[in-house]
C-alpha cells in the first residue's frame, strides 16, 4: 500500500507496518490507525499517522537506551491487547535544539501486538519513571525507587 506523508512524500509500506490503536495516543485521540517506518542503520522509527499525513512521530526500542527498563503491564491491557510473546515496546522521543538534550518518554510505553497489529500507549502509574529521560544520558531509575 501506498502512503503520503509530510515528511517522506509518497512511499510504499507493508499490511505489517500497519497498527490500529483503537483508543488513538493521548493527544491524538481521532488518530487510530499508524505505520511505522523505520529509519535504516538506526535504532529509531516513525509512527505515522494514516488519518493525517503531517503526524508523525519519533519512537525507539527504550532497551537500546536503557537495558535496565523494565514495568508490569496491567492485566487489563494484556487482555485489551491480546499480548502472547508477539509484544513489542517502543517510546516517543522528544528531540531539543541540542541532540544531546533529546529525550524519551519512559512513563507511557507504545506496547504493539505484533501477531494482530493492534497497539496502545499505556501510562504507567506509580512509576519511578517520567516523560522526560535523556536519550543519551544516565541509567533509568532503579526498580523500586521513589
Amino acid at each position: 500500500m501506498e502512503i503520503e506523508t509530510a515528511q517522506f512524500g509518497r512511499i510504499g509500506i507493508a499490511d505489517s507496518q500497519i497498527y490500529s490503536f483503537p483508543k488513538g495516543i493521548p493527544g491524538f485521540e481521532e488518530h487510530d490507525r499508524f505505520a511505522i517506518i523505520d529509519i535504516e542503520g538506526t535504532p529509531f522509527s516513525y509512527l505515522q499517522s494514516l488519518v493525517q499525513r503531517e503526524i508523525s512521530l519519533l519512537i525507539t526500542d527504550p532497551f537500546v537506551f536503557y537495558k535496565d527498563y523494565e514495568f508490569e503491564l496491567p492485566v487489563s491491557v494484556i487482555e485489551e491487547l491480546e499480548l502472547g510473546t508477539e509484544i513489542q515496546i517502543r517510546n516517543i522521543v522528544t528531540l531539543q535544539g541540542e541532540m544531546q538534550q533529546s529525550t524519551l518518554n519512559l512513563l507511557a510505553p507504545l506496547v504493539f501486538n505484533t501477531a494482530s497489529n493492534v497497539a496502545r500507549q499505556v501510562i504507567l502509574h506509580d512509576s519511578p519513571y517520567t516523560s522526560r529521560h535523556l536519550l543519551w544520558g544516565s541509567s533509568a531509575p532503579e526498580k523500586g525507587a521513589e
